[in-house]
């Protein structure tokens, strides 16, 4: 595996500040029933790595004090977690919404029969990797077997009710190039995969996201392996639109790690750049109770012209509609 930390560091990008905290994103650990070529977290079946209870016992302390609302659970495949369902209640009985980040087949696997429906009954919204609406690009880049099974998935969250008006179940679609490139223009992307999945499988779902592939972990590393980083680089870097700028998840979200360190944003975690505050380390998650981060700097790198081109790119998918008049994308 490719370092790409040390390609990264040097930048020229803008500085920018914190705000208000409103998401908490928790990483629970890095094993996955998945090893995706595009994963930025190089999660896999034979990762180790997860957050035990007294860590997650500390997040809900710091839910119950920080007025955050959103609790944003990711992995790896976070529902491998024992302490999934505990922490989901609890955030929940807080009054906190829940997003599951779901790689669909996950749901499917021996043991997790009955993960779907506890996710419905607890309103948790469900946003779900689904890269293509066409099999081999699915396969392709995260397996093969995984489009359909990826399928059977969404069909028994629809039956639960999820993507549906008024349900109140929210179920998003993520989807990310296949290589070195940025997203299409997010809406019409929608509208192309809601009308394809409809219509050749009967799928219905509320909101498609569209995320650039980061050059780090995995991605990172098979960019450099093929002689593509440089030029990824210089498309993102071609591609940086300022006004972006305002709307990066890190301005009002925090990252922690499955040992309870916090971080920036979750790109900063998996490249070890730890939370930006003079004079300290290391932070964990237990010693920030009551802690106002407003107005903190944040820890950048290259790599975060991979959330300000084109688009943009976040957690909740592209930060702009629109594209400038011209631009090539």
């Amino acid at each position: 595996m490719h370092a790409t930390l040390p390609l990264l560091a040097a930048t020229d990008f803008p500085p920018i500040r914190r705000r208000r905290l409103e998401t908490l994103q928790v990483n629970l650990g890095y094993r996955c029933n998945q090893s995706c070529l595009h994963c930025h977290v190089n999660a896999g079946p034979t990762r180790k790595e997860e957050m035990d209870a007294e860590t997650c016992s500390a997040v809900v302390g710091f839910l119950r004090n920080s007025g955050v609302k959103r609790l944003d659970l990711t992995g790896g495949a976070p529902e491998l977690n024992p302490n999934f369902g505990s922490l989901v209640h609890d955030a929940r009985a807080l009054g906190i919404e829940v997003i599951d980040r779901c790689n669909l087949t996950i749901l499917l696997e021996p043991g997790q029969e009955g993960l779907a429906a506890f996710l419905a009954d607890n309103g948790v919204t469900v946003t779900a990797s689904l890269p293509c609406y066409i099999r081999e690009n699915v396969d392709t880049q995260r397996g093969a077997g995984v489009f359909y099974r990826s399928l059977q998935a969404i069909k028994h969250l629809n039956v639960l009710g999820y993507g549906w008006p008024d349900s109140g179940l929210v179920l998003n679609l993520v989807y990310n190039p296949q290589g070195p490139a940025l997203p299409p223009s997010q809406k019409k992307l929608e509208e192309s995969y809601k009308k394809e999945l409809r219509e050749r499988y009967g799928i219905v779902f509320n909101n498609l996201l569209t995320l650039t592939n980061m050059p780090i972990q995995r991605f990172g590393s098979t960019l450099i392996s093929k002689g593509q980083f440089n030029g990824y680089m210089d498309l993102l870097r071609q591609s940086y639109r300022p006004d972006n700028l305002d709307g990066v998840m890190c301005r009002s979200l925090l990252s922690v790690d499955w040992r309870g360190y916090v971080y920036d944003c979750d790109f900063n975690q998996m490249l070890g750049m730890p939370l930006a505050q003079p004079g300290r380390g290391g932070v964990h998650i237990s010693s920030l109770s009551g802690v106002d981060l407003a107005g903190n700097p944040i820890a950048v790198a290259d790599h975060c012209y991979g959330c300000t081109a084109g688009e943009g790119s976040s957690c909740s998918g592209a930060l702009t509609t629109t594209t400038l008049e011209g631009e090539s994308r």
